[in-house]
């Protein structure tokens, strides 16, 4: 059960993702323009491999909140922050192994994608 006082720093949280996957989205679509297809292809893998191991952070991340739950708190985070490392491991080998990638416009996406993140508290106020 997901406490209460989390819910407005989970959904701000998840609008986060959202943000992300709009720019991953538009990335593709800038790229498809100016490469093609596959390039494009590459982009939208680039940008879930960023999207997807942050959103299973944010499910595990703001579960708990508050003082009584402090130990429930870092161990849901400590949970969330290994199962992101693990995910993007995981997808970053799957990606390569099944998928022709082009390396550029995969890693361009990608890091767009997490430099998104990091502008976050210009675009949101929690």
């Amino acid at each position: 059960m997901i406490n209460k006082l989390a819910r407005p720093y989970r959904l701000a949280a998840l609008k986060l993702i959202c943000l992300q996957g709009v720019v991953a989205l538009v990335a593709a679509v800038i790229i498809f323009v100016g490469w093609g297809v596959d390039a494009s292809l590459s982009a939208i893998a680039g940008g879930t491999v960023a999207v997807l191991p942050n959103f299973v952070f944010v499910i595990y991340a703001f579960r708990y909140m508050g003082a009584s739950k402090a130990k429930q708190v870092f161990a849901s985070f400590k949970r969330g922050n290994g199962l992101k490392f693990l995910l993007t491991i995981f997808l970053f080998a799957l990606i390569f192994k099944l998928y022709p990638v082009i390396f550029l416009p995969f890693f361009c996406s990608f890091i767009l994608v997490m430099f998104v993140g990091l502008f976050a508290p210009v675009f949101f106020n929690h």
